[in-house]
């Protein structure tokens, strides 16, 4: 039975990569496998799509329901940022880099996960130690990847090991300039005009279990908070309609990348719980956090130790 290799709910750029990547390696080894996503190609967000035509990569298969399946999981290992079905799914491998989740499996896997700041970095790892060549466009992809998923190397989650793979990466996939490459994918990225508040809410959002309460965290990385001074209210009505759905906080990201920092929105049944994760204060349900840039290593740690997870 085919391996679908899928990544987590609202695919970003790591996610879409590492699953072509990884179903490329498997493919390499004799394993029937394909590249698949919890989206269509049509919800992708911009700069996935910039990433896809500029290597020439094509989108995965959608997948929405997990049962009965094959799956290989990049980029996650939690059962709710994965797709329906997925406890009636096989498991058969899971690379990524974010802390363990809570997949469990009947039988022994492959499970590599490592402290780095993006999957492509680890599946980057996983070709050498294979002795497989990285094919062009899924080198480039993979660039792409760590570029995003590290901000350039601005965020803490960026390790040696990205910068080495970026450097191997750029010569495997014909890349010279990735600062170029960077500033095209933050344009995408940051790109919100006429897009519709609960889509940016979506573009890059994941939901975690805080000791039995569902916390939902989204992010979004610009090149200044001016591009949604107008849209704030917006975004507000948004964040009330997803929280209403069940979800004990709701916190966005407004990450402004030039002066490395978030504006953190916040929605909660307890800002004071919140308010002390971060040691700051809510002002119209908003605080400037400097120098947070990572949802995985600066905001879902501190949310944790505050619910005493």
């Amino acid at each position: 039975m085919t391996v679908c290799v899928v990544g987590h709910a609202s695919p970003d750029t790591d996610s879409v990569t590492a699953a072509i990547a990884f179903a490329a390696l498997l493919k390499a080894q004799g394993t029937d496998a394909k590249a698949c996503m919890q989206s269509s190609a049509e919800e992708l967000n911009p700069e996935s799509k910039l990433v896809l035509d500029r290597f020439g990569l094509a989108a995965p298969e959608q997948i929405t329901e997990a049962a009965g399946k094959r799956l290989a999981l990049v980029d996650f290992s939690d059962v709710a940022q994965g797709p329906a079905g997925l406890g009636e799914a096989e498991v058969v491998a899971i690379v990524d880099h974010h802390k363990i989740g809570d997949v469990t499996t009947n039988n022994p896997i492959l499970f590599r996960a490592e402290p780095v700041g993006c999957t492509g970095t680890v599946l980057h790892k996983m070709y050498k130690d294979a002795g497989v060549a990285i094919p062009r466009d899924v080198a480039g992809g993979m660039l792409a990847a760590i570029l995003s998923d590290t901000v350039n190397f601005k965020s803490p989650t960026c390790t040696d090991d990205d910068k080495k793979a970026v450097e191997e990466l750029k010569t495997v996939s014909g890349v010279s300039d990735t600062e170029e490459l960077f500033m095209d994918m933050l344009k995408a990225k940051s790109a919100v005009a006429g897009v519709p508040a609960k889509d940016l809410l979506f573009r890059d959002y994941k939901d975690f279990d805080m000791k039995g309460n569902k916390v939902g965290v989204g992010q979004l990385e610009l090149a200044t908070l001016d591009q949604v001074a107008d849209i704030r209210e917006e975004l507000l009505k948004a964040m009330r309609e997803v929280k209403a759905d069940g979800r004990h906080s709701v916190l966005l990201m407004l990450t402004d990348v030039v002066k490395e920092g978030t504006d953190l929105v916040v929605l909660s049944d307890d800002s004071a719980l919140i308010e002390k994760a971060f040691s700051g204060k809510l002002e119209n349900s908003c605080m400037w956090i400097d120098g947070m840039m990572s949802r995985k290593k600066q905001t879902v740690p501190n949310l944790q130790k505050a619910f005493g997870c």
